[in-house]
């Protein structure tokens, strides 16, 4: 499926968007489904991935759309361009890792490494022979078109002594942001401009975990190397100058990436991003509201007498939107619906309120919060309608994280983010709605809050989850759908006849 991309004005529309069971059935073994895209206002970096279990973590790749023919990048044309893509890498087998959690009911097993552009780098005992090197001149600028396909981890992403401009995210163009790190939720793509500058020698870029919970979490360091040409050889991953280098030099590492658990740079990177909101790429920001939905997204259990979760005993790992822990149905939620066929497939009752009011963040909470319900619960909206939804995140359980949340078939605009309790008087006065970035993918931070909007322009189902494949597994995810409009313009289109079954 295609990540982030609205599906819109093309023959198949809402049929191409991927997700088992929310828009199509799964491809048989042996068999082949041809996805039919047009791409609409996205312009930079997108990708695509496998949407069935975790087979995502080898099935996935970038997608660059330029500028349209007669016109340019809204900043100073790069010299080169690079796409690096960060991955996870497993020693086993990833669905027998996928299925022993599912069986146990616990935490999957973590990754043996991270990696660029499929090297783990000379930090881990693998690849020293073969890790990832950019050879790179000296005073010219490249754009790093860069992909978080981590399967389960956010990242830092930092180059040494090197500043990074960030122009773009999830294929929309931003306001330049100098800075000298990154942090990418899995799902989401970033341009960012690195010019080479600094003295002539090895330099690494390097990613790590973020991670905010007290769960277990990988705690290796991926690296690749900037190497300026004719300077150095190294068999790391650097960035790499040209210029006259007399001996061996070793690739300096970035003092500026951040350690795993800062919260404060995670979330000082994200509130800085804008969108460019320029005459050549305007914005158009919902001010008034149809739909609100305040949605708590908590990490949960389900008691199950075999199951050990590790957090408790006796109870199978879970993750809900609302304190509902979705079930994915038997078939497809898309077919069903445009077939009239949903009884027994969905309920549309996904509530636009949590069942209960609570100090969401506050600590010591009582463990019955930490028990979910399960449904497969869909919310539908009208066509046009101006959506905004809050996403609150919990302490349940003693377990709050940062949670990158991601919707199908739409970018929205993050207008608001903050820590603690949302407060629906007080907080919607400092919304920013004359820049905010334009997104498909956004971290709630830990025991905090964000809240988006957007216009329900696209009729179709749309899978709304957090990125993450274990909460994905767990049952954080939900279902929106948009009717159709008034035209066939504005209306679902026949599924195409090689649509597969199930």
């Amino acid at each position: 499926m295609e990540h982030g991309v609205k599906q819109v004005k093309q023959p198949s529309k809402a049929w191409s968007d991927g997700p088992e069971y929310i828009t199509q059935c799964p491809i048989q073994p042996r068999s082949n489904f041809t996805y039919e895209i047009i791409f609409s206002t996205e312009e930079g970096t997108v990708w695509w991935h496998a949407h069935s279990d975790w087979s995502r973590a080898t099935i996935h790749g970038a997608i660059v759309v330029l500028p349209r023919e007669g016109t340019s990048h809204p900043f100073p044309g790069p010299d080169e361009e690079e796409i690096v893509i960060l991955s996870s890498w497993f020693k086993r087998d990833v669905m027998e890792i996928y299925n022993e959690a599912i069986e146990t009911g616990g935490e999957p097993q973590l990754s043996d490494a991270f990696t660029i552009n499929g090297q783990p780098g000379d930090l881990y005992p693998c690849s020293n022979e073969t890790t990832y090197c950019l050879p790179v001149p000296y005073g010219k600028t490249y754009l790093l078109r860069i992909v978080n396909a981590i399967l389960n981890e956010e990242l830092f992403f930092s180059v040494a002594e090197h500043n990074l401009t960030i122009v773009g995210t999830d294929g929309a163009y931003t306001k330049p942001i100098i800075t000298n790190y990154i942090m990418l939720t899995p799902g989401q793509t970033m341009d960012v401009l690195l010019t080479t500058n600094q003295s002539p020698r090895n330099y690494y870029m390097a990613a790590r975990t973020f991670i905010s919970s007290p769960l277990p979490f990988h705690h290796g360091t991926t690296t690749g190397i900037l190497q300026y040409t004719n300077c150095c050889h190294s068999p790391f991953s650097i960035l790499q100058y040209t210029s006259s280098c007399n001996s061996l030099l070793s690739p300096l590492f970035p003092t500026t990436l951040p350690n795993y658990k800062d919260e404060a740079a995670a979330l000082t990177f994200t509130r800085r991003l804008r969108s460019l909101a320029s005459k050549e790429y305007p914005i158009d920001v919902p001010k008034n509201i149809d739909t609100q939905i305040i949605m708590t997204v908590s990490l949960t259990l389900l008691p199950t007498p075999e199951a050990s979760c590790g957090r408790e005993i006796g109870d199978r790992c879970s993750a809900s939107l609302n304190n509902i822990s979705w079930v994915m149905p038997y078939t497809a939620i898309l077919q069903s619906y445009y077939r009239h066929m949903e009884q027994n497939i969905f309920t549309d009752d996904f509530p636009d309120r949590p069942p209960y009011a609570y100090n969401y963040t506050g600590g010591n909470l009582p463990s019955s919060l930490s028990v979910a319900s399960q449904g497969t619960k869909v919310k539908v909206v009208n066509y046009n309608e101006a959506v905004e939804i809050v996403f609150q995140g919990t302490n349940v359980g003693g377990v709050g994280d940062n949670h990158p949340m991601h919707l199908h078939g739409y970018n929205f605009y993050l207008v608001g983010i903050g820590l603690g309790n949302f407060d629906n008087e007080t907080d919607p006065k400092n919304f920013n709605l004359n820049d905010p970035p334009y997104v498909n993918t956004i971290g709630v931070p830990k025991n905090g809050w964000a809240a988006i909007r957007f216009r329900a322009t696209n009729p179709g189902v749309w899978f709304m989850h957090c990125h993450p494949e274990k909460h994905i597994t767990w049952g954080m995810n939900m279902v929106l759908i948009v009717r159709n409009g008034s035209t066939a313009a504005s209306s679902i289109l026949p599924p195409p006849v090689y649509m597969p079954f199930c």
